[in-house]
């Protein structure tokens, strides 16, 4: 991250010839401007970049997600050609993981498609590198060109960057949270000066009830309802695994990532990751919707818990040496613990299939018990 903003001279002038940017707007600028975009102009992941995702953690995680799709594969009656797509595959690690573990079923591997969804030309190079020797594999920029058929749908870290509206609760009723400049020329956070009519009877009622003062933020539901209808028409399951939360409620969640440390969503932009939290209740209704059928959410560390991975890592470990075994049994705690560090808890695997698949793998029809889920 270096001092000077490219894009931030771009915003300050949009600003000042139109006035208060809404915060989905800002988002999407510092994530997908055709230029400085933060997706679409370096490669965001692993030790040297900003954050790390659970694939870059351990294989296992590819693994048990490749078996995952295997069972859908046969729960849908083992169709002689599925698309196994990804949205957001990152380097290709997750797909390369994924692929390997599908290969102890010839006749599922042979009636692959691989499809990515990948907007980031840096990353799309790093993608055909890791899978060079993947038959059957096509790159799209959207859900919407990847061909019909029957489909397993992979999302891992896609939704908590799709960008987010925010309000701010007023004596006056909801208002529209923006970014300005200040006195000084600096990006601050703000609010529309008219409330949004009637805004009130489209809440869920935990944020009815919410103070004045706080923030409710919400993404639009077509992303959901594209991936649901797809796979309640044409066959399959997709599978979302996102950190978040399982029940629609007030509170402020727009962050920045950058060197794996939190830093300031306004400073920089378009050089840090910008994120927000996923909102699952939200994700399940949409799919609901339309008709498709919910499985979940569950934590992410009960899901692969339930799918094997201590006795896949303590297989692991058991074919190699002492420091390797040691780096198995830490990548094992990050994935599945709820403490400090760890990805267990906070991240949530929700699946979205068609009307008739009554159960898959690692989740069930049944949503948390209020209190069970750990944010």
């Amino acid at each position: 991250m270096t001092e000077f903003s490219p894009l931030q001279a771009e915003i300050h002038k949009l600003i000042r010839s139109s006035g208060p940017m809404p915060v989905w707007r800002y988002m999407e600028l510092c994530l997908m401007h055709p230029e400085h975009g933060y997706y679409v102009s370096r490669d965001p992941l692993g030790r040297e970049g900003d954050f790390t995702t659970a694939p870059e953690v351990s294989q296992m995680f590819g693994e048990l997600l490749g078996l995952w799709a295997a069972s859908v594969w046969k729960a849908i009656g083992s169709p002689p050609a599925l698309r196994l797509v990804e949205l957001g595959p990152g380097r290709g690690t997750m797909m390369a993981d994924v692929l390997r573990a599908v290969r102890v079923l010839p006749p599922l591997y042979q009636s692959l498609h691989v499809d990515l969804v990948e907007v980031n030309p840096v990353l799309r190079e790093k993608q055909r590198a890791t899978l060079s020797g993947v038959r059957n594999i096509t790159w799209h920029d959207n859900i919407d060109d990847v061909p019909e058929g029957p489909a397993v749908i992979l999302a891992n870290e896609y939704f908590d960057v799709l960008p987010i509206h925010q309000v701010v609760k007023r004596e006056t009723g909801w208002h529209e949270r923006v970014v300005e400049l200040d006195a000084d020329g600096k990006l601050i956070f703000a609010a529309a000066d008219d409330p949004i009519p009637r805004f009130e009877v489209l809440l869920p009622p935990l944020v009815r009830v919410a103070p004045i003062g706080a923030v409710f933020e919400w993404r639009p539901d077509h992303e959901m309802m594209k991936i649901a209808t797809r796979v309640r028409d044409q066959d399959g399951a997709a599978l979302i695994i996102d950190y978040g939360h399982v029940r629609s409620d007030a509170g402020d969640t727009f962050q920045a990532i950058a060197r794996h440390s939190f830093a300031d969503p306004l400073k920089n932009p378009g050089q840090a990751d910008v994120t927000a939290h996923v909102d699952f209740q939200a994700l399940a209704r949409a799919a609901e919707d339309v008709g498709a059928r919910v499985h979940g959410p569950a934590t992410q560390g009960d899901f692969l818990k339930r799918l094997g991975i201590e006795t896949r890592a303590v297989t692991l470990m058991g074919k190699t040496t002492a420091e390797v075994s040691a780096d198995i049994s830490a990548a094992l705690k990050r994935l599945t613990d709820s403490g400090r560090g760890g990805m267990g808890s906070m991240f949530k695997v929700l699946a979205v299939t068609e009307p008739n698949l009554t159960s898959v793998a690692g989740l069930s029809d049944e949503p948390p018990a209020p209190g069970e889920e750990t944010e």
